[in-house]
């Protein structure tokens, strides 16, 4: 009798997973949601450290706009000579690992809230 009851609770069990199928995926998503808080070049490279902050003035005036900087590629910023010294050339690989990073979710600057004056 247990026998014949399984196949049942199995068919159960897959009608219920098919027909709620559509929100468990919605719900555990691979895609990067945009994030709600504006995030320029400054605080792009505030974010990563390490003295790229050095470069927001040149990078800004060259690219823009962060977009614009997310896909560019490591050739660009060596001709804007960002991280051109071989003693830096670190500097130049650490923007172009968080903007990959960036542009897949799995990283955003921390946005520090603003100082109050006391």
């Amino acid at each position: 009798m247990a026998w014949r009851q399984t196949p049942l609770l199995n068919r159960n069990i897959l009608s219920l997973l098919s027909s709620n199928s559509n929100t468990f995926i919605a719900r555990f998503s691979s895609k990067a949601n945009p994030y709600h808080v504006k995030v320029g070049i400054p605080e792009f490279l505030n974010g990563i450290g390490n003295g790229v902050e050095t470069y927001a003035e040149k990078l800004e005036s060259e690219f823009g706009d962060l977009q614009n900087l997310l896909v560019a590629r490591s050739l660009k910023l060596k001709k804007l000579n960002v991280g051109g010294d071989p003693k830096v050339c670190k500097h130049r690989k650490l923007i172009l690992k968080y903007a990959h990073k960036y542009r897949l979710g799995l990283w955003k600057p921390r946005v520090e809230p603003p100082k109050s004056i006391k």
